[in-house]
C-alpha cells in the first residue's frame, strides 16, 4: 500500500528516522513538512527535495494528499499534534515518548478509534534480535534464575541546547530514555506487576532532571535499574543479572544513522565467556519497515496495549521522583 508521510517537525531525527530511510523505497513518500515557522519548513524541504513545505501544522493536517503523519516535535507536544492527525484520519508515527501519562494516552487512543487509524511510537530499538535471546536464556535457566537488570543510557547533549533542558516541554533524562529501556524490559521480562520508583534531585535548569534513577520491583524479588543522564559521554548498556552468571549488552544504542553490529556477551560463572554476535543493524530503517507492516495491516487501528502499558509505567517511575522533590 502507498504511503504519503508528512513531517510534523523540521528536525533531524525526522530526517534520520523517515526522510532518509523512505529514499527509494517503493510506495513510500516524504510529501510535506511543517515547521514552527514557514522558512524554517521551507529550508527543511529545500534541503531533502520535499515536495511542499505547509506554513503550519494544521495546514499539513489538511493535506488530502497524506496519509501518515510523523510527529517529532518536543515532548510535551506529541500528544496534541498526534490526536489532531488522528482526528483528521491520518496515521500517526510519534517520536518517543508517545505521550507523557495515562490522560493524554486516553486522549490519543480516543482519537485513533475515532480516526480509524494506526498510533505508534517510534522506539527504534524495539524488537532486536538480542531481545528472542534473552528471553530463550531465562525460559532454558541456563544461567539460572534472573534476579536483576541494570541499565544505564545517557544521552551527549550540550547543555542548554534543546527541549531537553527545560522541564515544561518535556525535557530531562528520564522521559528522553525510559522508552528505550521500558522496552527492553517488557520485551524480555515483562512489566505486569512491577512496583515502579524513581528519583532525582532535580538540579538542572528550572529544575530539569540532569540524572535520574528509575527502579522496577516485581513479587518475586526481581529488581530493573535505570541510570539515565544527560551527561558529557555517550552510554547505553543493559546487564542482565542471573543466579549462575551475567549477560552485557553495551552500544546498544548509538547517536549515528548508518550499520552496526550488537553483540551480548554471556558470561556463566563456572565456564568461559561467549559472544553471541548479530549482523549490522539499521535502526531506523528497520523501524520503518515495521512500522509500515503495522499501517498495512488490515481491521485493526488504535494504540498497541504494548505502548500504553510502558506510558503508565513511565508516569509512575516519574511521579515517584516528583513526590520526593527536594522542597515538596
Amino acid at each position: 500500500m502507498p504511503h504519503e508521510i508528512g513531517l510534523l517537525g523540521a528536525t533531524g531525527i525526522a530526517e534520520r528516522a523517515i526522510v532518509r530511510p523512505s529514499a527509494g523505497r517503493p510506495g513510500v513518500r516524504v510529501r510535506a513538512v511543517a515547521a514552527s515557522t514557514a522558512d524554517r519548513a521551507e529550508t527543511f524541504r529545500a534541503a531533502h527535495g520535499i515536495p511542499v513545505a505547509h506554513r503550519n501544522y494544521r495546514a499539513l493536517l489538511a493535506d488530502p494528499g497524506i496519509d501518515t503523519v510523523y510527529v517529532s516535535l518536543h515532548n510535551s507536544a506529541h500528544a496534541q499534534w498526534a490526536a489532531e492527525a488522528a482526528r483528521a484520519g491520518k496515521h500517526v508515527i510519534v517520536e518517543k515518548p508517545l505521550c507523557l501519562g495515562r490522560h493524554e494516552l486516553h486522549t490519543l487512543r480516543t482519537a485513533a478509534v475515532v480516526g480509524g487509524v494506526h498510533v505508534i511510537e517510534a522506539v527504534m530499538t524495539a524488537h532486536h534480535p538480542w531481545q528472542a535471546v534473552i528471553r530463550a536464556l531465562i525460559a532454558s535457566r541456563e544461567l539460572g534464575e534472573l534476579t536483576g537488570i541494570r541499565s544505564r543510557i545517557a544521552f551527549d547533549v550540550p547543555a542548554g541546547s534543546s527541549y531537553r533542558f527545560v522541564p515544561e516541554l518535556g525535557g530531562g533524562a528520564f522521559l528522553d530514555t525510559a522508552s528505550y529501556w521500558l522496552q527492553a524490559v517488557q520485551a524480555t521480562v515483562g512489566l505486569a506487576e512491577a512496583i515502579a520508583g524513581g528519583h532525582s534531585g532535580f538540579s538542572g535548569p528550572g529544575g530539569v532532571d540532569l540524572d535520574f534513577t528509575a527502579t522496577l520491583t516485581w513479587p518475586s524479588g526481581l529488581r530493573a535499574t535505570l541510570d539515565a543522564a544527560l551527561a558529557e559521554q555517550h552510554c547505553a548498556k543493559h546487564e542482565f543479572i542471573f543466579t549462575g552468571g551475567r549477560v552485557r549488552l553495551n552500544n546498544f544504542l548509538r547517536p549515528a544513522a548508518g550499520p552496526f553490529p550488537v553483540n551480548l556477551v554471556i558470561a556463566p560463572q563456572d565456564g568461559r565467556p561467549r559472544v553471541e554476535s548479530f549482523a549490522p543493524s539499521v535502526y531506523y530503517d528497520d523501524q520503518l519497515s515495521r512500522i509500515l507492516r503495522t499501517l498495512d495491516q488490515p481491521g485493526a487501528v488504535g494504540c498497541s496495549d504494548a505502548a500504553a502499558e510502558r506510558i503508565a509505567v513511565m508516569e509512575d517511575v516519574y511521579l515517584d521522583a516528583l513526590s520526593g522533590r527536594p522542597g515538596r
